[in-house]
C-alpha cells in the first residue's frame, strides 16, 4: 500500500516512527501519525492543523501527556526495581550484550523506506492500520490517485477513537470542521 503514497505522506509515516522512537513506545499507534502530519507544517492539510493551534509540539506534548515518556526503567523504578542493576547482573553471568536479542547478519536484513537504516520492526497498533487503510479509502472516496497527508488527517478522523483523534478533539477541535477543511485543501489546486 505503501507505493500508492505521495513523497510527503511518506515522510509523515517515517515521522511517525521516529516520534515513537523518541517517545520510546515502541509501537505506532494514531497518535504517532498525528505527529508525523504535523511534522509536515507546509502540507495544506496539515496546516489546517497547524493554522487552528495544533502545532507539533503542542500535540507531541498532549501525547506525552497521555502516554508518558515509555522509560521502562523509570516504570520498574517505581515498584523498586532497578533495571541497570538487573542488567549489570545478566551480563556479569552472561556476558556483555546478553539482553540485546540475536542479531541478524547484514545481508538478511531488508531495507526500506520505512525502517531507515539500523532501525528494528516497530509495530502499527490495530487502530493505526485501520487508519492506514481508512487514508486509502478516503482517497478512492476523493477520486485520487495517491495518498496524501490529508487523507492520512481524514483516515486519523474517520478512525475517530484512537489516541490521534482524541488529541485533535482535546485541543478543542470539532472533527467534522477539520475534515471538512482539509478535503477543501486536498481539492485546492498547488500553486
Amino acid at each position: 500500500m505503501f507505493e500508492r503514497f505521495t513523497g510527503a505522506a511518506r515522510q509523515a509515516v517515517v515521522g511517525a516512527r521516529e516520534e515513537s522512537a523518541a517517545l520510546r513506545h515502541g509501537h505506532i499507534g494514531t497518535e504517532h501519525l498525528l505527529l508525523g502530519v504535523l511534522r509536515q507544517a507546509d502540507d495544506p492539510a496539515a496546516a489546517v492543523l497547524v493554522d487552528a493551534g495544533l502545532d507539533l509540539a503542542t500535540a507531541r506534548a498532549a501525547v506525552a501527556r497521555l502516554l508518558g515518556g515509555g522509560d521502562d526503567a523509570e516504570a520498574l523504578a517505581t515498584i523498586g526495581v532497578d533495571l541497570d542493576a538487573v542488567r549489570e547482573a545478566v551480563e556479569a553471568a552472561f556476558g556483555e550484550g546478553a539482553l540485546d536479542g540475536p542479531q541478524a547478519p547484514p545481508e538478511s536484513r531488508r531495507r526500506s523506506w520505512f525502517k531507515g537504516e539500523g532501525a528494528g520492526r516497530m509495530p502499527f497498533t490495530g487502530r493505526a492500520k485501520k487508519t492506514l487503510e481508512l487514508s486509502l479509502r478516503e482517497s478512492l472516496r476523493l477520486g485520487s490517485g495517491e495518498i496524501a497527508v490529508g487523507h492520512l488527517v481524514l483516515g486519523l478522523l474517520r478512525e475517530g477513537r484512537g489516541l490521534g483523534a482524541r488529541v485533535i478533539v482535546d485541543h478543542g477541535l470539532d472533527p467534522a470542521a477539520v475534515g471538512r477543511a482539509v478535503e477543501a485543501a486536498l481539492v485546492r489546486p498547488a500553486g
